[in-house]
């Protein structure tokens, strides 16, 4: 009876934990949308027909970023859960890598449009001869205080800022007041560092996989990819905070949502790694070179 009871709430949990894990995946689709949106509107802002092809890239490195993020996620949900031991064969070996090392490409050139926008900003470029936003009127620039861009003329020019300086962003139709100047190159610092962080728990969960479909469970360095994760982790919290700050909940709530969605790739790792240890120490059982398994 006791058993029965066991295996039942086992299940339950099972049930419960995977409503909870394609809740925070359906969720993070719906954010996907939003930051779609926020490229565009950007976009309107800093481009024209006439910017280079990898100008337009560089603006929509958040989108470029997200998707290859998800097709990460994607992946290593296949690599954990969904695909059994039994259908885990050599081609299913190297579309999840191709797909891997594309994604990998894709969050390579994030971190160089970022890397791009933290060095334009960190040039300071007074607009010269200008003491008011409305000597700005018809030269097609917007002003932008912390990421919000509005168009400067007739109708919103006097109520944007009441500076007397302001400076332009890089190349960029842009311009601000030294606060959003300051505040600009606080954002475009911490959207590097995120991607940064990102990586380096993306490849320390590649690590405690890699290990796993290798049959160790245990070690130094799954307990230094452990400690990285978890270091990670923390500085993501601490910029979520931050973003929260400056009332950039889409971006707070982004934060966790990802978080979330790799804590559940963390729960079909823990299963699966108790699934080898059990392995381990049923009696007759050698250790194995295993080439995948499934946390079901």
């Amino acid at each position: 009876m006791n058993s029965l009871a066991t295996s039942t709430r086992g299940l339950d949990l099972h049930k419960i934990q995977q409503i909870v894990k394609w809740t925070v995946y359906s969720l993070l689709v719906l954010n996907f949308t939003f930051y779609i949106y926020e490229d565009v509107d950007r976009v309107i802002h800093t481009l024209t027909g006439d910017s280079p092809l990898i100008k337009w890239a560089s603006e929509f490195a958040t989108t470029i970023d997200t998707l290859a993020w998800f097709i990460l996620l994607f992946m290593f949900e296949l690599e954990t859960y969904l695909v059994e031991d039994e259908d885990w064969n050599k081609w299913t070996t190297r579309f999840v890598h191709t797909a891997r090392v594309v994604c990998y490409l894709m969050i390579a050139h994030t971190v160089f449009a970022f890397w791009n926008g933290v060095a334009d900003y960190s040039k300071t470029i007074p607009v010269e001869g200008v003491t008011e936003l409305c000597q700005l009127v018809d030269r097609d620039m917007s002003y932008v205080y912390n990421l919000e861009y509005t168009e400067i003329n007739e109708q919103t020019c006097g109520q944007l800022s009441d500076a007397k300086q302001f400076y332009q962003l890089g190349n960029n139709p842009l311009v601000t007041s030294y606060a959003g100047l300051k505040l600009e190159r606080h954002l475009v610092w911490s959207d590097l560092v995120e991607v940064l962080v990102w990586l380096i728990i993306i490849f320390a969960m590649e690590v405690v996989v890699r290990l796993q479909n290798l049959g160790i469970t245990g070690g130094t360095l799954r307990r230094a990819a452990s400690s990285a994760k978890l270091a990670g982790y923390t500085i993501l919290f601490g910029l979520a905070l931050y973003w929260a700050s400056l009332s950039h909940w889409l971006y707070t709530w982004d934060t966790f949502l990802w978080i979330g969605g790799f804590a559940a790739i963390e729960m079909n790792v823990s299963n699966w790694r108790d699934e080898l240890r059990d392995e381990e120490a049923s009696p007759g059982n050698q250790p194995a070179t295993i080439l995948n398994t499934s946390s079901r």
